[in-house]
């Protein structure tokens, strides 16, 4: 057994029902509920879900320690990605739930809120430089967040979205992480990039019970990036900013 599977940090869906607290299990039993639906519109997610793929980080407080440890977890995830064969049934997204306790959030703005700052906390103990090629102002197209060297794509879900049900994952506020170039290879801006994600946004559609929102784009094709971590619930043109702010070396 490697040390990453020895981490107390990191953790394998199969191990929370033994060593779990009691709401590590409510925010599984939530989002078994979502990917156990098989019109959850995400199938990489059920895919994951149904191969026990899932990684895990539970983050008891949204404050310096809560953050240290997720950005502990977070390093050995992205030494384990780095490790990736490129097959999709290797893929494991990581899976970051917060405990009820670690904020105060009634709308979708209050828990975005929270996970830009836990997002900006993260950035300030980055213990590796930001990747060259990669934007540092959210602004810019080839903007992406980035932690321990490696470009991440990141899904806010929050108990406060109804219409965009499927980024509601129960009553946790949940970060849903996997490495940029994952995205890059099965849904990029390729031919078959293209259907993949023509076939997700018509899922999304039926499950939302709306139109798919008007942010979702193609990374390197003129889509802002940190639009889509955190969704809107109507389907309007954003003219707000990010509260990410790059720290300078």
């Amino acid at each position: 057994m490697n040390k990453l599977d020895e981490a107390t940090r990191l953790v394998s869906q199969a191990r929370i029902s033994e060593d779990g607290k009691d709401w590590h299990r409510a925010a599984l039993k939530d989002i078994e509920s979502r990917l156990e639906d098989p019109g959850f519109p995400c199938v990489f997610s059920r895919n994951a879900f149904r191969k026990q793929l899932l990684k895990f980080i539970f983050v008891e407080d949204g404050e310096t320690s809560g953050i240290q440890h997720l950005g502990e977890g977070l390093q050995e995830y992205v030494e384990l990605s780095r490790a990736w064969d490129g097959r999709l049934d290797t893929s494991y997204p990581l899976v970051v739930a917060f405990s009820p306790d670690a904020l105060d959030a009634h709308s979708v703005d209050d828990y975005q809120a929270f996970g830009w700052k836990v997002l900006q906390g993260l950035h300030e103990i980055d213990p590796e430089p930001w990747p060259e090629g990669v934007g540092t102002d959210p602004d810019s197209p080839a903007w992406s967040m980035c932690f321990n060297g490696m470009p991440l794509f990141i899904n806010m879900s929050n108990p406060a979205h109804r219409t965009r049900r499927s980024r509601n994952l129960g009553e946790h506020f949940v970060l849903v992480i996997n490495p940029r170039e994952r995205f890059d290879i099965f849904a990029g801006d390729t031919p078959s990039g293209r259907k993949v994600r023509s076939n997700i946004r018509n899922r999304i559609g039926r499950y939302d019970g709306t139109p798919h929102s008007l942010q979702l784009g193609s990374y390197g094709a003129g889509a802002l990036e940190w639009f889509q971590y955190g969704l809107v619930e109507e389907n309007i043109e954003r003219t707000d900013k990010c509260p990410f702010a790059f720290k300078k070396p």
